[in-house]
């Protein structure tokens, strides 16, 4: 039998397990999605080494298996599948990675009240951690009526939520903008957790850090998991530090870098010198707009106004936002909108180019800085929103190449850092 193996779900646009296990196992890494129809099938047939599996299916594979592992048993869910000798060998690798990313984030679980989205596998594995760990109080949330969940109406009545959890797809891409709860209502709230981890920052995470209140996505417990998957696969054990190395190369190649601030600060000329450094896309947002509607950005606002050009250009960075590995060199409006940033922090770090307004000049092609005094009010109604909304700032006063090597330490040392 052909050695095959692979991930096992019903929509797997946004899966980096083919890219996780090719790195830890020199063996074909399949991405195999299935109805529930094909999946009976396949599970019967029994044509694989080991799969993983994800959503529908952890709870569903379990009447097909042959053994199950302890701490699968108590979770009621499976993510990785062996066949041995045609016997299927259940187990579950998900709690050790939900673990390992409580403890790298230094998430405190003890004596917290811990609100958990959704019922399916991933939420009884999150809830088995969370209990081992001594967590206060624990709530499951459910939009469908299942004994053991609370509704979300009910879950908003808890002014005591301490940790909230999600465990649904929702805000998963390429629905990146959806989120499943308003965590407004929690006063007390002290960390936001995502198992979501396409994109970086979901939606639910980005309001988060809105609020600074802590919050992790589900990148390093995706990578986590899938080596102790992997050691099921390898039948060897592997050294965890390559969780680190692995989650580090992976969030290289995912994260945008968004350059904000005014007209002439220099952001279209450091943006092609990045790209090309990092050997990724580039976007010129208001490049973009002029290639799609065949106007020059001046000739859009003087036939359609400034309103219709804010309202195109929302939508430009809502679709840029779901891209990953470019870099984006922003109009010097887009921080009027704060949906703008919020939808672009998802995928992207936010470095304002700040230039001195006595080195800005301006131009032409820019009706609304095409004079000093325009430029200059600009200047003054932005600046403050620029340094709000920036997650790093850089001077570009002097040598723009001093600017991008500081741009690209700042970049490099973010990457590297777990905790952010």
């Amino acid at each position: 039998m052909e050695k095959r193996y692979g991930i096992i779900g019903k929509s797997l646009p946004h899966s980096y397990s083919k890219i996780i296990h090719e790195h830890l196992f020199n063996k074909k890494y399949d991405i195999i999605e299935l109805n529930e129809k094909e999946f009976d099938v396949f599970i019967k047939h029994k044509s694989f080494s080991g799969v993983n599996i994800t959503i529908p299916y952890k709870q569903k594979i379990i009447p097909y298996l042959d053994y199950i592992d302890e701490h699968a048993k108590k979770i009621g869910a499976v993510n990785t599948v062996l066949n041995k000798n045609g016997k299927l060998y259940g187990y579950n690798t998900d709690y050790l990675g939900f673990l390992d990313l409580i403890k790298v984030n230094n998430i405190q679980i003890k004596n917290k009240n811990v609100l958990i989205l959704g019922h399916g596998g991933t939420s009884n594995t999150c809830k088995y951690v969370v209990n081992k760990l001594h967590a206060k109080r624990i709530d499951v949330v459910s939009r469908e009526k299942i004994e053991g969940t609370i509704s979300y109406e009910e879950a908003y009545k808890l002014n005591d939520v301490q940790i909230i959890i999600n465990t649904t797809p929702i805000g998963m891409y390429p629905h990146n903008f959806e989120s499943p709860i308003d965590i407004s209502h929690f006063d007390n709230l002290e960390t936001v957790i995502d198992v979501i981890y396409n994109p970086l920052r979901t939606k639910l995470l980005v309001d988060a850090k809105k609020r600074n209140i802590k919050y992790c996505g589900g990148l390093y417990m995706l990578i986590s998991q899938a080596v102790y998957a992997s050691m099921y696969f390898q039948n060897k054990q592997l050294d965890l530090s390559i969780v680190d190395e692995i989650y580090t190369d992976i969030r290289f190649s995912r994260e945008n870098i968004v350059l904000i601030g005014m007209p002439g600060s220099g952001k279209s000329t450091i943006g092609p010198v990045l790209a090309k450094y990092y050997n990724c896309n580039y976007v010129d947002v208001d490049d973009l707009i002029e290639k799609q509607t065949g106007l020059f950005v001046k000739e859009f606002i003087d036939f359609k106004g400034i309103d219709e050009f804010r309202k195109y250009e929302s939508n430009v960075i809502k679709d840029l936002s779901k891209k990953q590995y470019t870099v984006i060199s922003t109009g010097g409006g887009i921080i009027l909108n704060e949906q703008n940033i919020d939808n672009l922090k998802q995928n992207g770090i936010i470095i304002f180019v700040d230039r001195d307004l006595k080195y800005l000049k301006p131009t032409d092609n820019r009706p609304l800085t095409n004079d000093y005094e325009k430029l200059k009010k600009r200047y003054e109604e932005r600046y403050g929103l620029y340094t709000k909304y920036a997650d790093f700032i850089v001077k570009n006063n002097n040598d723009i190449e001093d600017t991008i090597k500081e741009i690209i330490k700042i970049f490099n040392d973010y990457e590297k850092n777990i905790n952010n």
